[in-house]
């Protein structure tokens, strides 16, 4: 009896001792893990630009990710009218730190449509050139996609784009974020017709029939391709108010 009752203190205060480590060890490193994530969210908006950062973007570290936001990234956020939030606005809305990077796009994502709020990222060259990227979010075959579209100073002509996903199969719905050479077919199209009219661009299952607004598909990826379709057509519209704003 005497011995049960040591093993069961024993195992009772080893559990309390493990606890009470893990619980350390959460608190030390969640630091880094926010500051690493905060990092891996601010490099996939300037994938977007990748072509248009001064030397090789893929040699970026931590700190050049940092610098390159702090230096020539304005960050806006901006309701379904188009209206510019300050950092109070975005906060009410549930996004502690009340910037662009701060916008939880999967939260903003099940909210009703005249309820979300939208992050823009305008990247400044050293020349003055500007670039506005916007961000998407939509669902492939199997979770949640979404992407980081660059536009030239014309809010019409794609400058670049970086698509992610959650679980879309390697090899297949997986190709919108590791081949690069399907990502660079969207640049250079545009989302507006000669007449002002928005028109997205199409990811055509067979291969694209139109040079302006069309991209091919990905083989055997047809779900997660119809999905980047409806993502940009339904996601970039909703930025429309905005743009009117800034085009005048």
């Amino acid at each position: 009896m005497h011995s049960t009752r040591s093993v069961i203190i024993f195992g009772f205060v080893m559990c309390v001792i493990v606890a009470l480590l893990l619980a350390g060890l959460f608190n030390v490193l969640k630091p880094i893990h926010d500051k690493n994530e905060a990092i891996y969210a601010k490099k996939a908006v300037l994938s977007a630009v990748a072509d248009h950062i001064d030397g090789d973007f893929k040699d970026l570290d931590g700190d050049g990710i940092q610098e390159i936001f702090a230096s020539q990234i304005e960050q806006l956020v901006v309701d379904m009218d188009g209206d510019i939030l300050d950092k109070d606005g975005v906060e009410a809305k549930g996004h502690l730190g009340g910037l662009a990077e701060h916008v939880d796009m999967a939260r903003e994502y099940k909210k009703p449509i005249e309820d979300q709020i939208l992050p823009v990222f305008v990247f400044t060259k050293a020349d003055g050139k500007k670039y506005y990227i916007l961000s998407t979010r939509g669902k492939g075959l199997w979770d949640a996609i979404w992407g980081n579209i660059a536009f030239e100073q014309d809010l019409n002509t794609i400058a670049g784009v970086a698509f992610d996903h959650k679980a879309e199969t390697p090899g297949l719905g997986a190709e919108i974020k590791d081949n690069t050479a399907w990502a660079k077919q969207f640049i250079g199209k545009k989302v507006y017709d000669k007449d002002g009219s928005f028109r997205s661009v199409f990811v055509r299952k067979g291969g694209a029939r139109d040079d302006v607004y069309e991209v091919d598909g990905i083989s055997g990826a047809t779900i997660t391709a119809d999905g980047v379709s409806e993502m940009l057509s339904r996601g970039l519209k909703y930025y429309e108010p905005y743009l009117k704003t800034v085009k005048g």
